[in-house]
């Protein structure tokens, strides 16, 4: 066990600036590009489900289950109060909940912590597996974890910095896409039961209010993960 801690505490020097930027843009791409957008869309999902989910046992509502779906939509089942603070702060977490991860891990990341942050993901899709109710959200678990373990498992070392960096920036600009979507759709009518709008009939604040609220979330947690994974020079920070 002591050898364990060792190597979780132990801080890993960062990759090259070339690296950080590098994987900045492949995670970029990723999520501009329609067809890669569609098929990496459902990581988010599970980090906007998992943040109802972490937010609901945080405010002591129950949880009875998580699904995922193959269009890259979920629901996140909780029982409790129908109003009131703990029904609006688990509402509110799920389209902030990727880009939080997202600078959460920036910081470990920054600071040498890969190993934790690694450690940390695959413990979290464990808890969340636990609380899955259909296949398809199962096996979407099983198959991210299984994908993270393997890489770190068979993959060099130096290589943990590499997945770290490309998840981090994935799910700080993949954390901004969802909620523009939203907007847009909510614009066409298409999403009446959306957390925005759950959230305008638990508050007096209108819809508008809460996604204008998840994009500065999302775009401070962007530019500050940014600030983390980019080295500047003493002079400038």
């Amino acid at each position: 066990m002591s050898e364990v801690w060792v190597t979780l505490t132990t801080a890993q020097p960062g990759p090259p600036l070339w690296v950080a930027l590098l994987s900045a843009l492949a995670a970029l791409a990723v999520v501009m590009w329609p067809a890669s957008w569609h098929l990496s869309r459902g990581l988010i999902t599970i980090a906007h489900e998992g943040g109802h989910a972490l937010t609901a046992l945080l405010t002591r509502r129950k949880l009875q289950g998580i699904r995922l779906h193959s269009d890259t939509s979920g629901v996140t089942l909780t029982r409790g109060r129908p109003t009131g603070p703990g029904m609006i702060l688990t509402a509110a977490a799920g389209y902030v909940a990727p880009s939080l991860l997202g600078f959460g891990g920036a910081w470990l990341t920054a600071s040498g912590y890969v190993t934790i942050l690694i450690t940390v993901v695959i413990g979290l899709l464990l808890c969340m597996l636990l609380m899955i109710r259909n296949l398809f959200g199962a096996v979407s678990l099983l198959v991210t974890g299984g994908a993270i373990f393997a890489f770190t498992w068979y993959c060099p070392p130096d290589m943990d910095a590499v997945l770290a960096y490309l998840a981090v920036w994935f799910l700080l600009f993949g954390g901004v896409r969802p909620i523009i979507e939203l907007q847009r759709k909510r614009r066409l009518g298409r999403t009446p039961d959306s957390d925005a709008d759950q959230l305008a009939r638990l508050t007096f604040l209108p819809a508008g209010f809460w996604v204008l609220l998840f994009l500065l979330v999302a775009c401070a947690a962007l530019l500050g993960g940014a600030y983390l994974l980019l080295p500047l020079p003493p002079g400038l920070r």
